[in-house]
C-alpha cells in the first residue's frame, strides 16, 4: 500500500480537488493521511462530509510535534500504514499523475527514493516567485553537475520514499519544507539508490502559501553544503 501523506492549514478550498485527483490520476492501493495543527482547521468539516466517497482510507491525523509542515511530515511518516510513503501539498500543485510511475520506480526497478523533478528534462514549473524558481533550480542543477547528485530538484517536497529509508534516516531539520532536501542529501550519503522523474508544478490558485524563503534559506544552505560530505563505503 502507498501511504500519502498531505500536512494541511485551512485547505478548505483545495482539499475536496485533492482527494478527487488522487481519486483519478492514482491507480494504486492507497490510504491519504491529512495532517492538521488544530482541530479548528477548516480542511477537517470537509474531509469528514466527502470521505465515505471513495475506495480508499483518509484518515486525519493531528501534528504530534507542534505545529509547522515539518512537524506534519514527521507526523505522517510515523501514522503512514504502507510501505511506501509519498509527500504531496494540498494546494493542488503537485502533479499526481506521475504517481503511479514513481512507484514502479520502485517496486519493480529498485529504487529508495523517487524525486519529482522541474528542472530535468520533460519537467516543468507555472508560476511562483522568480526568485524563489531561481534559486531552487540553481540548488538542483549545480549539485547535479558539481557532485553528481541524482536529481535535478533536491529541494521539491514531492518524493516517494520506501519506508525503512525513513526509519534509517534521524531528522534533524527545524522548520519549513527542508526535510525534503535533507532526506534525499542524507539517503544520497548513505548510498540509497535515488531517481527522478520530470513532473509538472503549479503555483496554487486557493489560499496563501505558508512558505518564508529567507526565513529557511539558512537551512536549505545548511543540507546543500552537506551534500559535499564523503560518501559512505
Amino acid at each position: 500500500m502507498l501511504s500519502i501523506i498531505c500536512p494541511v492549514y485551512n485547505e478548505a478550498d483545495n482539499i475536496e480537488k485533492l482527494v478527487e485527483e488522487v481519486c483519478q490520476k492514482i491507480q494504486l492501493p492507497l490510504e491519504l493521511i491529512i495532517v492538521y495543527d488544530f482541530p479548528e482547521d477548516n480542511t477537517l468539516p470537509i474531509v469528514e462530509e466527502i470521505s465515505d466517497n471513495y475506495n480508499f482510507a483518509i484518515r486525519c491525523v493531528q501534528n504530534h510535534f507542534g505545529r509547522g509542515a515539518l512537524n506534519a511530515i514527521k507526523t505522517g511518516f510515523i501514522c503512514a500504514g504502507g510501505c511506501t510513503v509519498l509527500v504531496t501539498m494540498a494546494d493542488l500543485s503537485d502533479d499526481l499523475a506521475v504517481v503511479d510511475l514513481m512507484y514502479k520506480k520502485i517496486h519493480e526497478e529498485g529504487f529508495d527514493i523517487v524525486c519529482g523533478s522541474r528542472y530535468m528534462r520533460g519537467g516543468k514549473q507555472i508560476g511562483g516567485p522568480i526568485l524563489k524558481k531561481f534559486l531552487s533550480s540553481l540548488a538542483g542543477k549545480s549539485l547535479y553537475w558539481l557532485r553528481r547528485f541524482p536529481t535535478h530538484d533536491v529541494t521539491n517536497s514531492f518524493k516517494m520514499y520506501k519506508k525503512h529509508v525513513l526509519k534509517n534516516i534521524t531528522v534533524l531539520s527545524q522548520g519549513g519544507f527542508e526535510i525534503g532536501m535533507e532526506l534525499v542529501v542524507k539517503a544520497f550519503l548513505l548510498n540509497y539508490k535515488i531517481t527522478e522523474i520530470p513532473t509538472t508544478w503549479i503555483d496554487r490558485t486557493s489560499g496563501s502559501s505558508k512558505f518564508e524563503m529567507w526565513k529557511w534559506m539558512p537551512s536549505y544552505l545548511r543540507w546543500y553544503i552537506h551534500a559535499f560530505n564523503r560518501r559512505k563505503k
